[in-house]
């Protein structure tokens, strides 16, 4: 028998959509303690500038005048997904977003609003155009929060550059300040930062409990009721990534540092089932100066080319489509790292991206760095990049003609709403034609890794043969993504972890 250090109800290790776990373990009267394994909470969810929830027919979208049938946003989900994933755990969480919301809004420091932000497959079955589908956290000021705003994660100016950290949490920042504000009510819940969940305990093939260490020190938490693990994914671990087959690397990962796996190796030793293990959320990344690709979007402007001096892709798609569509590329050995994106002096030498999410540093550090090139012709430009004058030139002509008539027949960009969504609905072509000439390289980044411990639509951890593990419960990016192979819509990582840890702390509280 283990002897045990201390004792609750509850023990929950992750601190990003984890905390709606623990939230309503706490709210259900139960003892919770919540280990965070990094110096802040958060985890990648505070990253998110948006954190947004793709919940549809929620309380904050009727109260918009939002009236969907649920049944409309799962045949859209089932058409995108398809049968990658089963079809109770997606029929779970499209049905459950609703009722998510319904239940965190009786609480006043929990609140929402609309943020419209269309659906990633805009030519699925059943696609929302107008983003109606999409809810963020409503932004609250740093001094409602107190003392616990300086330990949330982030943002991404502040932890890669020393930026003062803002006086208002938006996003991501926004949603774990609030569960944290809103935890806080309860004096039977606790959190703990540089604290990881290092072992499970198992007794008679049930998780009763589990190994943490900090500063060292390890220790025995009985969790009378269950674990979860909704600790992020193994993004940050580069052997993880070798073994099971994630393309990128961990430098250029958009999860914190803390994202190393060791929940999901947890899980593995205590018996569980895994999926989805070789993928992730992708985007391409523009490069910085520090040699780390981080997440872009909102293109005004460019296009993309291979080593050939070719497009080979929209450079308006969807990030993770895009992701996706380059890494075929990569695999394919026409696109090689970096790659490039082209335009012209428009705006002057900064690369159109409206949303580099990591900020931008001052130009001549790109230079320096070799990222960004400027020539007065496309020829002078494509000796600087390594590619065929006379084909970057073509296609430039090209696209140029493209954009004049406003339709892309090579590569559809501005076929679907999301493509059009950073242009007031215009197909977004803009003509390369002002010199001088510039390119910026871009790498493959990624939101974290998708893959992760099987579970059934409780949240319940499933061994090979489909049985659940007694008191093992995960979610978000621990959780083998109920999204399969695919990103339907903004807010799809960040609702289905918040979801699913609710749903773990109902079944626990049940039990």
């Amino acid at each position: 028998m283990t002897d045990w250090d201390e004792e609750v109800d509850v023990l929950v290790a992750g601190s990003g959509g984890g905390l709606a776990g623990a939230y309503t373990a706490a709210r259900e009267g139960l003892s919770v303690l919540l280990v965070e394994a990094t110096e802040k909470f958060g985890g990648t969810t505070s990253y998110s500038n948006g954190g947004g929830m793709w919940f549809p027919g929620n309380p904050v979208l009727r109260r918009a005048g939002v009236d969907e049938p649920v049944e409309d946003a799962l045949e859209y989900f089932r058409a995108v997904v398809g049968d990658r994933t089963p079809a109770a755990l997606q029929e779970a969480f499209v049905r459950g977003g609703a009722r998510v919301i319904e239940y965190l809004e009786q609480d006043a420091a929990l609140s929402f609003q609309s943020f419209p932000w269309p659906d990633y497959y805009g030519k699925a079955p059943k696609a929302r155009l107008d983003g109606k589908r999409h809810i963020v956290p409503t932004p609250l000021p740093a001094a409602e929060l107190g003392e616990l705003s300086a330990s949330v994660r982030g943002p991404l100016g502040t932890d890669r550059h020393g930026e003062p950290p803002p006086d208002l949490l938006i996003g991501g920042r926004a949603l774990v300040g609030r569960f944290l504000l809103a935890l806080s009510a309860y004096p039977a819940a606790s959190v703990r930062l540089n604290t990881a969940l290092v072992e499970l305990v198992l007794e008679d093939g049930a998780v009763t409990g589990a190994i943490v260490e900090r500063d060292g020190v390890r220790g025995a938490v009985r969790a009378r009721r269950g674990v979860l693990l909704a600790a992020g994914g193994f993004e940050g671990n580069d052997a993880l990534r070798a073994r099971y087959g994630v393309p990128g690397q961990a430098r250029d990962t958009m999860g914190p540092w803390g994202n190393q796996g060791r929940a999901h190796e947890a899980g593995i030793a205590a018996g569980a089932d895994v999926d989805l293990m070789d993928q992730a959320w992708w985007s391409p990344g523009l490069i910085h100066p520090d040699g780390r690709a981080a997440f872009a979007l909102w293109f005004t402007g460019g296009i993309f080319v291979n080593r050939h001096g070719e497009r080979f892709v929209n450079e308006s798609a969807p990030y993770d489509r895009l992701g996706r569509e380059i890494i075929e590329h990569l695999d394919g050995g026409d696109v090689r790292l970096p790659f490039w994106m082209i335009y012209d002096d428009a705006h002057g030498p900064v690369p159109p991206v409206k949303a580099s999410n990591v900020p931008m540093v001052a130009t001549a550090e790109y230079e320096a760095a070799g990222l960004w090139h400027t020539a007065d012709t496309l020829a002078e430009l494509a000796d600087k990049i390594g590619v065929p004058g006379a084909a970057l030139a073509a296609t430039v002509e090209r696209f140029n003609a493209i954009a004049d008539k406003g339709v892309d027949p090579d590569f559809g960009r501005g076929d679907e709403a999301y493509d059009r969504a950073f242009s007031k609905g215009a197909p977004p072509l803009t003509p390369i034609v002002r010199g001088p000439f510039h390119a910026a390289a871009f790498g493959i980044s990624d939101l974290g890794t998708k893959g992760g411990l099987r579970t059934d639509t409780a949240a319940r951890v499933l061994t090979p043969a489909g049985a659940p593990i007694p008191g093992l419960y995960a979610a978000g990016n621990t959780m083998a993504a109920v999204s399969g192979t695919t990103y339907p819509g903004g807010g799809n990582p960040i609702g289905a972890s918040v979801l699913f840890s609710h749903l773990a702390a109902l079944d626990m509280a049940a039990r």
